[in-house]
């Protein structure tokens, strides 16, 4: 019997902007993902990657970071046009994220927003964050990606701006280093553009008998599980809604 292949996904997104208080994602929305694959810690040179119309304006602070802009954003697929791709593509693998809780409540929040048949990616994903395993190695002290790659002596010259696929390269190469491996990296590689196509489903109702019965569709689910999430990390304990 063949064993388990071992799938994991680095990613990395950068958004419209956040929120300084209540939910960071609320009103913004992404515009650029980055993933790559590694398999049985070797990287596969498969990536996803991808820019998205979001529809909204780009704010200032986050434009300084990223260097992303609306006119640039502008013919760019929209969320729902890649969702699909995006999607097959982290399907069943662990997911590792550096500030995991920004980028899932980003995703989450654009599944929500659509309508997607789920809004949670840990429903299909095992999410692994990198900097909660940062934190424990080296406690204390700062973990952001831009001081782990000085603390592993990874060369960041190229990470001249924030880019969701160059920052997923150079997180899997700190999550290498920092589970005891070494990898290399050919930056050079050009990644070629996916087309990508989305086809909307259509929700059914259900009768029972004469009886009429109606279902929480896909938003009121999500919104549902969002605040059930937002109680749960207040409260630092499951809310009776899920100890039933």
């Amino acid at each position: 019997m063949n064993a388990k292949i071992e799938r994991k996904i680095f990613l990395d997104t950068e958004t419209t902007g956040m929120n300084s208080y209540g939910y960071p994602y609320e009103g913004h929305n992404i515009i650029e993902i980055g993933a790559v694959e590694m398999i049985d810690r070797e990287l596969t040179g498969n990536v996803f990657h991808t820019y998205i119309n979001p529809q909204r304006s780009v704010d200032l602070k986050a434009f300084e970071i990223h260097k992303i802009s609306d006119d640039f954003l502008k013919d760019k697929p929209l969320f729902s046009e890649i969702v699909d791709d995006f999607i097959n593509f982290i399907d069943g693998t662990e997911l590792i994220i550096h500030n995991a809780s920004f980028d899932v409540g980003f995703i989450n929040y654009e599944l929500l927003k659509i309508g997607y048949n789920f809004c949670k990616i840990s429903e299909i994903c095992k999410i692994t964050d990198s900097l909660s395993m940062a934190r424990k190695i080296f406690p204390g002290k700062k973990n952001s990606l831009d001081a782990l790659c000085d603390r592993y002596h990874i060369d960041r010259s190229i990470r001249r701006s924030h880019g969701a696929l160059i920052d997923a390269k150079i997180l899997a190469e700190v999550y290498k280093l920092m589970t005891g491996g070494q990898i290399h990296f050919d930056f050079s590689i050009k990644m070629k553009e996916k087309k990508y196509r989305f086809d909307k489903s259509q929700e059914e109702s259900k009768r029972i008998g004469k009886s009429f019965v109606l279902y929480a569709n896909s938003e009121e689910n999500c919104s549902h599980e969002l605040i059930l999430d937002s109680i749960e990390k207040k409260i630092g304990r499951k809310p009776l809604w899920r100890q039933r």
